[in-house]
């Protein structure tokens, strides 16, 4: 299966090519307004997937009050709404491959105070979020890194979930795509037990779209 993977899209819409499966792991806007949003919908409508799944991240507050509501009935059509999926804390199923999607971070120093929708401030909050996720996801979609994996900020501080971590070793996941911080995005997959991590974030710490898109043969 040919998988891309995008995350933190800040207002870029870029080139994903075509394949089986678009990713998008979250802040989908610059500034998470009606406009934006509509915007980001009809960049949506023209990729070339059999199926495009999506989350929230920490920027997108119009989904934190109302999920998905972007999507403007009058244009959605059938073919719409087989293709296009939002997931929160929700799973789906693609060509034999369950996908779970869960838009939770963790708060930490640096976050920008005005977007912190599907923020947790501590790890036990996180990990009620994490409990949710069955054990026998094949891909696993989450706004937040696992702690120690592509997290790394600009002031060299881990930003990613304990507790995140603690779930991936107990499931089988095949493939973890999420997004958030942006320094560490978009430069590789790590493989660990036949596992591919993927931070897809497609700018850089200064919103700088520098970054490619990710692609996965899964």
């Amino acid at each position: 299966m040919k998988i891309c993977c995008i995350s933190d899209l800040h207002g870029y819409y870029p080139n994903v090519g075509s394949g089986d499966l678009l990713i998008i792991s979250g802040d989908l806007t610059a500034n998470h307004t009606s406009e934006e949003y509509f915007k980001f919908e009809s960049w949506l409508y023209e990729q070339n997937y059999k199926r495009i799944i999506m989350i929230a991240g920490n920027h997108d507050t119009f989904s934190d009050t109302k999920p998905y509501s972007f999507l403007s009935p009058p244009r959605k059509s059938a073919k719409h709404e087989k293709l296009i999926e939002y997931l929160c804390d929700s799973g789906t199923e693609f060509e034999g491959l369950k996908i779970w999607g869960s838009p939770w971070s963790l708060w930490f120093s640096e976050i920008n105070p005005k977007c912190t929708a599907f923020t947790c401030k501590t790890e036990e909050e996180l990990k009620e979020k994490w409990d949710l996720i069955p054990n026998n996801i094949d891909i696993l979609i989450t706004h937040c890194p696992p702690r120690g994996i592509r997290d790394f900020t600009k002031s060299k501080k881990f930003a990613g979930s304990k507790t995140l971590v603690d779930k991936l070793l107990s499931s089988n996941v095949k493939l973890h795509v999420f997004g958030h911080i942006h320094e560490c995005g978009g430069q590789d997959i790590f493989h660990e037990f036949g596992r591919k991590y993927v931070n897809a974030s497609i700018v850089n710490e200064y919103y700088e779209n520098v970054n490619e898109p990710i692609r996965v043969i899964l």
